[in-house]
């Protein structure tokens, strides 16, 4: 199986291998990514569906650098002898230099998804063909995704007086005080237990679902 390759390959260079929840991660060093991808294409990951910047700068536990960029490599079933393996590559960043090689000469699908980090996250990545923003206009400063951006929030007031104070509800999701919401974070749960929510409360008033 490619995955078993693609692991056996980090473990002889050293890379950690993290596995969770059905997913697999390969924490790869940045310096090493040149070598990285295309040694995954001879391996068969003929695919780069998705990259996702992350900021753990408010992260509950600690890691190795507040930033991570993951590249989701597939092996397509079908496709160029693929079998359907995947999984993601991750690289920490640091925030004093957040600079990475680009996947964007080993796998073209990496162009917009790098523009986009590089416009949310301030992350560049070297040897892009044409890096700029994408999402926001050109003369917005700053980078909306870091966790410091100033969110410049207006109160929600509903029809029987409540109101989402922004703040405390982030806080709320976030697990901590759960301010003027009453949210204490966790899981959320599906549409279909707050449906059955919605029909219990319907019936006692005497509505229909």
């Amino acid at each position: 199986m490619r995955l078993e390759r693609a692991k056996t390959y980090a473990a002889e260079h050293g890379y950690a291998v993290e596995e969770a929840r059905g997913l697999v991660w390969v924490d790869v060093p940045r310096e090493a990514l040149a070598d990285f991808f295309p040694a995954m294409q001879e391996l068969g990951f003929n695919y780069l569906a998705n990259v996702i910047g992350i900021d753990y700068s408010s992260y509950p536990e600690p890691r190795p650098e507040r930033y991570a960029v993951l590249f989701e490599l597939v092996s397509i079933k079908g496709w160029k002898d693929g079998d359907g393996s995947r999984f993601f590559a991750r690289v920490w960043v640091p925030e004093r230099d957040p600079v990475l090689p680009s996947a964007v000469p080993f796998y073209a699908s990496a162009n917009f998804f790098e523009r986009e980090i590089f416009d949310l996250l301030g992350i560049r990545f070297e040897g892009h063909p044409d890096l700029r923003k994408i999402l926001t206009p050109e003369d917005l400063e700053g980078h909306p995704l870091r966790k410091d951006y100033p969110l410049g929030e207006t109160p929600t007031q509903f029809k029987d007086g409540r109101y989402i104070d922004p703040a405390s509800f982030r806080a709320g999701l976030a697990g901590g005080d759960p301010g003027l919401t009453g949210r204490r974070g966790g899981a959320r749960r599906g549409y279909a237990e707050i449906y059955e929510d919605v029909r219990r409360a319907q019936a006692a008033e005497g509505e229909d679902a």
